[in-house]
């Protein structure tokens, strides 16, 4: 369910604060957060905020086609290695085995 227009998008207290005194300050330093589920806002624009996937902090840069989304979708927190080489070779028509004989 989504959350209501009254209460507004959703955005931790000290990542707001932290971007309103860049804001304040015109500067443009990276900002490190564990707060995935705060929602990105006009405000953020412009501002790069290095969001913390388990391991390490994914650095992004805030553009206007971010605005309404979620910090943690923009930093994954699995990394797909492949899928196994027997499975991809039975897939691209690799040898098949010999039938057996009856």
């Amino acid at each position: 369910m989504a959350r209501s227009i009254k209460k507004g998008a959703f955005v931790d207290g000290h990542l707001i604060e932290k971007v309103e005194i860049l804001n304040r300050r015109n500067e443009k330093k990276v900002v490190r957060t564990f707060s995935r589920r705060s929602t990105i806002t006009p405000e953020m624009v412009a501002h790069t905020i290095a969001v913390h996937n388990g391991r390490k902090f994914i650095p992004i840069y805030i553009s206007e086609n971010m605005v309404g989304h979620k910090l943690g979708e923009f930093a994954p927190t699995r990394t797909f290695k492949g899928h196994s080489v027997k499975s991809a070779a039975e897939k691209a028509g690799g040898p098949s085995p010999a039938p057996r004989p009856a």
